[in-house]
């Protein structure tokens, strides 16, 4: 862990004077770091850094809260300090902060580059197609890594998206990953949204990841804004990008959780 807090404090052109553990989670390495003229920070390791600095970056220009990025480059990500605790009154605040992300719109769906999970790829070459983009890039990517049971089902799920899914919805910036964990709150207020794999798509990606382990109370959805009509059924079709990404990455524990996805999206 000292390499990654000496990296980060030669990012700022200062000298490590203290680290303080942190919690990255299972996919990066993190670490707080205190300089010699005092200033502080959060080192951060990964797929891609600068990628990532980019999203944050992105989401910040949005409104949405995000750390300030302090520096980048293909080893580290510097961000700023901020304030969290454990709790869970900023229900509202999240709402209002998820509106200000998705009210951010690009010119089709996908990103500007491919991004990664550890292992487990993400291509997000750009569509005008929302079903195609869906299928192509978030479903079939994962069919040669699943037994055959399983592929067969995710492929003829995948094959019919254009008729579950809109065509053309408006390509909101999507965090990628937003669940309670990449979520820092402050007492009422959030004062980061971390962690991202952003990219172009429609809004209730984000929306069905953020209950797919429990989401945010009623002051949310009062904050954000209603459900579009026939959201419910396409919960279960965007939830389960993500159970099939953490059965790849944390292995056949998530297999229950991939095949409930399936059963409720009628696959």
């Amino acid at each position: 862990m000292t390499g990654l807090a000496e990296i980060g404090a030669d990012l700022l052109g200062g000298r490590l004077a203290g680290t303080r553990a942190m919690n990255g989670g299972q996919l990066s390495r993190l670490v707080g770091i205190v300089l010699a003229d005092g200033r502080e920070a959060v080192v951060k390791d990964g797929p891609d850094p600068l990628a990532e600095a980019a999203m944050l970056r992105a989401i910040a220009a949005s409104g949405a809260p995000a750390p300030r990025i302090l520096a980048a480059d293909a080893r580290a990500l510097v961000m700023e300090r901020l304030p969290a605790d454990a709790g869970s009154g900023a229900d509202a605040d999240l709402g209002r902060a998820v509106a200000r992300l998705h009210a951010a719109t690009g010119a089709r769906y996908g990103w500007d580059r491919d991004y990664a999970f550890g292992s487990v790829a993400i291509p997000n070459g750009a569509s005008a197609d929302w079903p195609a983009f869906f299928a192509e890039r978030r479903l079939a990517p994962h069919l040669p890594h699943l037994e055959p049971g399983l592929a067969r089902r995710v492929e003829a799920l995948a094959a019919a998206l254009p008729a579950r899914l809109p065509a053309r919805p408006r390509p909101a910036l999507l965090h990628g990953d937003l669940w309670s964990g990449n979520v820092l709150r402050h007492g009422a207020r959030v004062t980061g949204l971390i962690d991202p794999a952003c990219h172009y798509g429609h809004a209730e990606v984000d929306l069905a990841m953020l209950a797919l382990f429990g989401g945010p109370g009623p002051g949310f959805r009062a904050a954000y804004g209603p459900a579009e009509p026939g959201f419910a059924e396409r919960v279960p079709i965007y939830q389960l990008w993500p159970a099939l990404v953490h059965l790849r990455l944390f292995g056949s524990g998530y297999r229950s959780l991939v095949e409930a996805r399936l059963a409720a999206a009628g696959a």
